[in-house]
């Protein structure tokens, strides 16, 4: 079982202690009674599934003993309009860097992640579309 316990810090703050005792403050913007201390909840959604992926990628191209020097995920989603505004669509953008990084390899773990790994990406994706391509030293791979 995985738990969290969010405790409210004042103003809009909530201090998030995680299972393996980390911790994380959200709050809100200015506009909305918040002191910006921390991103927003639905911004570490974004971070949740950036990092899920990412460490999967990670890991299927150490197993596959592939060269690379960086990997990063950019995410973006779109919210709904009206409330409760959940994410509708994300779009993740794997890069990895280094030389002679083998795009179809890349392209394997990619697909390992989005497809069976990604707890993450495996609960957006009932409610959500998500799509992604693929980046090597700022190359995009088809």
């Amino acid at each position: 079982m995985k738990q969290a316990i969010v405790s409210w810090k004042g103003g809009m703050a909530f201090e998030a202690r995680t299972g393996s005792d980390h911790t994380v403050t959200m709050d809100a913007r200015p506009e909305v009674g918040g002191e910006d201390r921390g991103p927003r909840p639905t911004e570490l959604l974004l971070a949740a599934l950036g990092g899920c992926t990412g460490m999967d990628v990670v890991s299927i191209l150490r197993k596959m003993r592939v060269p690379f020097e960086r990997v990063e995920v950019a995410v973006e989603a779109d919210e709904r309009a009206e409330h409760p505004r959940y994410f509708e669509r994300f779009r993740l953008v794997y890069r990895v860097f280094g030389p002679d990084v083998p795009a179809d390899q890349v392209r394997r773990a990619v697909e390992l992640s989005e497809t069976r790994y990604c707890s993450v990406a495996g609960l957006f994706r009932h409610a959500a579309e998500i799509s992604y391509r693929i980046e090597i030293n700022g190359e995009a791979v088809d």
